[in-house]
């Protein structure tokens, strides 16, 4: 069945179709599969991620944030493991406990469940991609008379694609403490994590692993089989690699062509998933991430964003110089959960083969808002502001530049004594320059002049404090300073 067809089954709301949609994620026949008996093939059991499933007495987890969930009845559930194994387990929702060095048939309820129904999820512990022991699913124990039950399956999936960063290196709980689970626990999507410890998107001649490539495997492996992407697809795709690349040598413009062809890779294997390419937190190849991504769509595929992560994480988000600790984790789910919601919600389906068009859609609109629907047809008169009580100070900035292209950014500043509440931010471009893709604002543009109006969580402008967005655009020729900025009809200094 394809997976396409999950939203609508999930809808009809009966306990066999959700096993139905189930056996789909995980890609097996509900048909042929033994409901009920707790063994890997029980279709009542949702594989999450992806799993080695050549076995059927033995399934495999071969990346990290793959996790297990199903509903049982009675009031004791045990897991059949082969050798020891870390692991965290929650049933019936409750916070993850975690036990290490298992191994044989492990007791989950020491202390038995009241009789009923309960739901249980299983994550294998990670540590640099590989997990911690012998991550081998072998089936449930349950109580003489009692059964699996459907799981209750989500319907939407995010793949979060990286290296130690994305799998939760150095925070409490590895991947179930990364941003990536986070974020699709916040949104309420299934969630898988896809990434290896110092790996690289560009396979170098010292050894960097490229998981690029492997996102193409089963698992992290060299000899890993090819993933079968019949098995689900992912609605959004999030990728956040560039961390490791620098110190093995990799040159911006191999990492530029590599990244977008990446891109063009993973659209070829999720033909709707929003795609969403992240700034590195530590900055490396941030031009390069957004020309990759401007290349992408410009050639038609207008379902791909750069996200800029600059300030996402705090002072205090780092556990070392490079990895986010459990604050820093959750300060870039807040962040970056919005966006992604906002394409989960009217994902348009992409046109990867189609040539870009000679003048840009001028109400494309960013990763976080829609462009709005009520701006005014024709241009409001510039006003001067008065005396102390309104004012405003721009600062712009080009922060990258590419053959065709150029990433800019935006601050305003509120001069006056009185707080902005929801802003409009207007200008001109000289250079026929055309604005592809923002974020943290919406957009329109008619000739050279632009529009930028706030984002749901940034509309408001105390007195004296700031706030900012950025862009990408096309560049043919010269690239001047724009000119003309006003916030809400009222003139501004460009600082």
């Amino acid at each position: 069945m394809p997976v396409s067809r999950s939203r609508s089954i999930l809808a009809a709301g009966a306990a066999g179709v959700v096993a139905v949609l189930a056996a789909t994620l995980i890609g097996l026949s509900p048909a042929s599969a033994a409901t009920g008996d707790g063994s890997p093939t029980d279709a009542n059991i949702a594989f999450v991620g992806r799993w080695d499933r050549s076995n059927s007495s033995a399934y495999v987890p071969n990346w990290a944030g793959a996790y297990l969930k199903t509903g049982f009845t009675g009031t004791t559930v045990k897991l059949r493991q082969r050798r020891t194994i870390d692991l965290y387990y929650s049933i019936d929702g409750a916070d993850f406990r975690y036990l290490t060095n298992v191994s044989g048939t492990v007791n989950l309820t020491p202390t038995p469940l009241r009789a009923g129904n309960h739901t249980l999820v299983v994550s294998y512990r990670v540590v640099a991609g590989s997990y911690t022991g012998d991550a081998v699913f072998q089936g449930l124990t349950l109580d003489s008379g009692a059964r699996t039950l459907p799981a209750a399956v989500r319907p939407q999936l995010i793949e979060f694609v990286g290296d130690s960063i994305t799998l939760g290196t150095t925070s409490s709980r590895t991947a179930l403490t990364a941003y990536g689970w986070l974020t699709g626990e916040q949104l309420g999507t299934e969630h898988t994590q896809l990434g290896y410890g110092g790996g690289c998107l560009v396979a170098t001649a010292d050894g960097c692993v490229s998981v690029a490539s492997q996102f193409l495997r089963t698992g992290y492996s060299a000899t890993s089989p090819a993933w079968d992407f019949g098995r689900y697809q992912a609605d959004a795709v999030v990728i956040n690699l560039g961390t490791n690349d620098r110190s093995h040598g990799v040159s911006g413009a191999d990492f530029q062509n590599q990244y977008a062809t990446f891109i063009r890779t993973v659209r070829g294997k999720y033909p709707r998933a929003a795609i969403f390419a992240l700034r590195t937190f530590s900055g490396r190849y941030a031009a390069e991430t957004a020309a990759a991504v401007s290349t992408v769509t410009g050639g038609g595929d207008r379902n791909v964003f750069y996200v800029d992560t600059t300030g996402w994480l705090p002072a205090d988000g780092l556990s070392d110089s490079v990895h986010p600790n459990d604050a820093g984790h959750r300060a870039i789910t807040a962040r970056l959960a919005p966006v992604i919601a906002a394409k989960l919600t009217t994902t348009p389906t992409p046109t990867p083969t189609t040539a870009p068009p000679t003048t840009p859609p001028p109400t494309t609109g960013p990763p976080t808002t829609p462009p709005p629907t009520t701006a005014p047809p024709t241009t409001p008169p510039v006003t001067t502001p008065p005396a102390g009580a309104t004012g405003c100070a721009v600062g712009y900035s080009v922060t990258g530049q590419w053959q065709g292209g150029f990433q800019g950014e935006v601050t305003i500043r509120n001069t006056g004594t009185a707080p902005v509440d929801g802003w409009t931010l207007q200008w001109s471009f000289a250079d026929g320059q055309r604005i592809s893709q923002a974020w943290n604002a919406s957009y329109t543009q008619s000739g050279g002049t632009v529009r930028a109006t706030n984002a749901g969580w940034n509309g408001a402008i105390a007195a004296g404090a700031t706030t900012s967005f950025g862009f990408l655009a096309d560049a043919t020729g010269a690239n001047s300073r724009p000119t003309g900025f006003a916030l809400n009809g009222t003139a501004c200094a460009l600082s």
